[in-house]
């Protein structure tokens, strides 16, 4: 399948980290740095608080900025939600869904990640669905099954026109936080296993078309090993995009 079908995209997940004045100042360290790439969408996935801040300083750049969870009702009794709409009236285009923490920590399933991937879609945002298995699964050997089934029930009732409009992420539990990375060739196996299963679900001419990123300890020091892959369309990144020069290697890696 052709990569230069699909969109290469390097999205960087500060999680729980910046307070607007903190992200203020790295929105600002990171533009300079960013500001003559354009072989990539470039993507910041911020706290909600630090939403309209980043969408101010960032508006008219080549940066876009995203949300890093979103209810999948637009208003009700949700003490604590936030929803797609109100996303969008602060700025983002984009919302990560489904990471491992919120899966760990907060007890989401794959159900509840494919409503809120639905209603994110529904109001025009561009959800980034993260899937992956755990250090247990991978040990036993049952990635293929696992990542196939999180695939399958995360897009369940998504019309082939929907699926052109998301991203997925391959990002392996084991690797995330921890240092460890999957090597260039584990990833690659993984995202074309992903691709197979949409061009099974759909057809082949969207699965040659979807982004499926790598997410998982992706840095400046192996970015370039693995987006060479074929399946490979970008990554996810944590911890460094919270560094803007670490940041900005990865993007110049994805040119």
């Amino acid at each position: 399948m052709e990569k230069s079908k699909r969109k290469t995209v390097i999205a960087g997940n500060w999680k729980m980290n910046m307070t607007p004045s903190q992200a203020y100042k790295l929105i600002n360290e990171i533009m300079p740095l960013a500001e003559n790439l354009s072989g990539c969408e470039i993507v910041v996935c911020v706290p909600f608080v630090d939403l309209d801040t980043v969408s101010a300083v960032a508006e008219g750049s080549n940066i876009k900025v995203g949300a890093q969870n979103v209810h999948f009702k637009q208003t009700g009794a949700f003490t604590g939600e936030i929803s797609a709409d109100m996303l969008l009236e602060c700025g983002a285009s984009y919302v990560v869904v489904g990471h491992s923490e919120r899966r760990q920590y907060f007890g989401e399933t794959d159900e509840i990640i494919n409503l809120r991937a639905k209603a994110a879609l529904e109001s025009g945002l561009t959800p980034i669905i993260c899937v992956g298995e755990l250090l247990a699964e991978r040990d036993a050997g049952i990635t293929a099954e696992v990542v196939s089934r999180q695939t399958k029930l995360v897009l369940a009732g998504f019309t082939a026109e929907q699926v052109k409009n998301i991203i997925i992420a391959y990002e392996p539990v084991w690797a995330i936080g921890t240092g460890r990375t999957a090597s260039a060739e584990q990833a690659e196996e993984v995202c074309a296993l992903i691709r197979n299963i949409i061009a099974g679900l759909y057809n082949l001419k969207i699965a040659e078309a979807i982004t499926i990123q790598y997410g998982g300890s992706m840095k400046a020091g192996n970015a370039a090993e693995l987006l060479a892959k074929p399946n490979v369309d970008g990554g996810l990144i944590g911890g460094a995009s919270l560094d803007a020069a670490e940041f900005a290697a990865i993007i110049r890696a994805a040119q």
